[in-house]
């Protein structure tokens, strides 16, 4: 089998503009960045308003593992398959963090014959939207500062500062460092921080932004610091919004490329779904509704996280209701939660299977807690036995889901077409009737509590005692009816990584609470998750390489 990106070189692309054409769009309402990207112009936008919408269908995961998943993979084989049947059918993405790229984790392109493309470019610096937001980030940085060292008219708390730097790269030296060392003219002595650009506000702000003026109103919110009588002190108080926003005109553009087989695919946006919220742009998710009969999109990581705030967050404050959820697993990654250790992941292993599968059964069980219908499907794996296939479907089936095997990694398309019929099936015999988990009136402590035991099945919450007063604090400044974005790792139910399967027993530590004002929702840190990542002992940057033709190689 040829490597993803050998794969991706080896694609017959059609000129962005032909892309567009299935979606009935013009040259005029383009944007053109090449000959295989572009963003939409802002005229589309006062065309499309009054079209209806399509479908909505959002594609998650169990929590993954190193055995993998392949949510992106099957996100974009499920758009190709979709094709293959005559449908009208556009997927919606985020974006790749390069630090991810450089680190450990990969890219966001999908895999085998089910990616889009062109794929280095999106994995890259693509349109150069992340480039903007850090821009935007570190002048908000700058203004603040400055404020600082020419009187500090506000009268901020240099120790309250709660603005931090950021740069999309995983950078663990970053994480504190001390700014303003020097001549007295070099600024204020302070300790800072830098966090990774998807973590940023202001990426949070651009994938909730309806438009520009919304945008302007969202970034004027951002709180900074807070005074030495504890006031806030926002980015509007700096005079930044304008310029902030003059750096984010063209980001907030959703992009438009395509998968290896011509489907439209809108690629806009990437914050983290672990310490953000985890989705694409609502620009372009409601963009891709007006444009065809059916939007596939997709959440980070697992349901817990991803899909949880995909619901609670983008949903609630966009107005969008999901039609149908597909969930994601493999055989492998179930086993690896039944504790078979990765090497041994091939051979049969019915027991490890009904172990570890309770991990998928406790997100469907979260899934239809909001009232949307499931579709399962297994990515499929040579090493997978018709006995363990067999097992899985029927177990799926008593929970009252669809199942389906995917086979798009190796066949595209063609692969993904049960998974699509699947999909339309449940579309025409169910029906959505989706809500929030819980209502805007409920405390945010009650909130954060809702989602540790109904999400994540915990026996409860507790905070650390500077989580409470922050808590409190938030409270008082009128931020108590904000949806919730809970940051805690990936790989477990729970706050503690290293507890696979379907755990119980245990409560979710809040260490730190703060308000993301101009995003619109309050962010609850959990156990060890950190807002820098750092890099591996060996970083797949190593392994990448660019020859004199200007072919990218390694990346993987």
């Amino acid at each position: 089998m040829k490597t993803d990106i050998e794969i991706a070189q080896e694609a017959k692309m059609i000129p962005v503009k032909q892309v567009a054409e299935v979606l009935g769009l013009t040259e005029n309402e383009l944007d053109f960045y090449g000959k295989y990207k572009a963003k939409f112009s802002d005229e589309l936008y006062e065309r499309i308003e009054g079209c209806p919408d399509g479908k909505l269908i959002l594609v998650t995961a169990i929590n993954p593992t190193p055995a993998g998943e392949g949510k992106t993979t099957t996100t974009v084989g499920l758009g190709q398959a979709f094709g293959k049947l005559g449908k009208k059918a556009v997927i919606a993405l985020r974006e790749p963090s390069l630090g991810p790229c450089f680190g450990i984790k990969g890219g966001a392109a999908g895999g085998g014959y089910a990616q889009v493309v062109p794929m280095e470019e999106l994995n890259l610096h693509f349109t150069g939207d992340f480039h903007a937001i850090t821009s935007a980030n570190n002048l908000l940085a700058a203004l603040l500062d400055n404020h600082l060292m020419q009187g500090n008219a506000l009268g901020i708390d240099p120790n309250q500062v709660v603005w931090k730097r950021c740069v999309d790269m995983n950078d663990r030296a970053l994480r504190n460092i001390v700014i303003g060392l020097g001549k007295k003219t070099d600024g204020v002595v302070r300790e800072d921080h830098f966090i990774i650009t998807v973590a940023s506000e202001i990426m949070a702000i651009l994938c909730l932004a309806a438009d520009m003026e919304d945008l302007k109103k969202r970034l004027a919110k951002i709180i900074v610091a807070y005074t030495y009588d504890g006031a806030p002190v926002t980015a509007e108080d700096l005079k930044a919004v304008g310029s902030m926003a003059a750096l984010l005109k063209d980001a907030i553009k959703p992009n438009l490329i395509q998968t290896l087989e011509n489907t439209p695919a809108l690629v806009h946006g990437g914050p983290f779904a672990n310490i953000a919220h985890g989705c694409n742009s609502v620009r372009a998710t409601k963009t891709a509704l007006k444009l065809a009969d059916y939007t596939i999109t997709e959440a980070g990581f697992g349901a817990d996280l991803g899909a949880e705030k995909f619901f609670d967050i983008k949903c609630r404050m966009a107005g969008l209701k999901p039609d149908a959820v597909v969930l994601v697993a493999t055989v492998r990654a179930l086993k690896y939660n039944g504790g078979v250790p990765k090497a041994e992941l091939s051979a049969e292993n019915l027991k490890a299977l009904e172990l570890g599968i309770v991990n998928l059964e406790k997100h469907i069980e979260n899934v239809q807690k909001y009232g949307v219908p499931c579709v399962v499907t297994l990515n499929r794996f040579v090493s997978d036995t018709d006995a363990e296939l067999a097992f899985v479907k029927k177990f799926c089936e008593e929970r009252g889901c669809e199942f389906a095997l995917s086979e798009v990694w190796e066949k595209g398309g063609e692969g993904g077409i049960e998974l699509a019929q699947k999909v339309l099936k449940t579309l025409e015999e169910k029906e959505s009737h989706f809500a929030p988990l819980y209502p805007d009136e409920m405390s945010l402590a009650e909130k954060m509590e809702t989602i540790a035991k109904e999400i994540y099945g915990a026996d409860g919450v507790t905070f650390d005692p500077a989580a409470k007063k922050q808590l409190e604090k938030l409270t008082e400044l009128g931020f108590g009816k904000l949806p919730v974005c809970m940051a805690k790792n990936q790989y477990s139910l729970s706050d503690d990584a290293t507890l696979l399967g379907r755990p119980s027993g245990f409560t979710i530590n809040i260490r730190e609470v703060y308000v993301s004002a101009g995003a619109g929702f309050v962010v609850a840190i959990t156990g060890t998750v950190m807002t820098m990542p750092g890099l591996p002992k060996v970083p797949a940057a190593e392994r990448i390489d660019v020859n004199d033709a200007g072919v990218i190689t390694g990346l993987f």
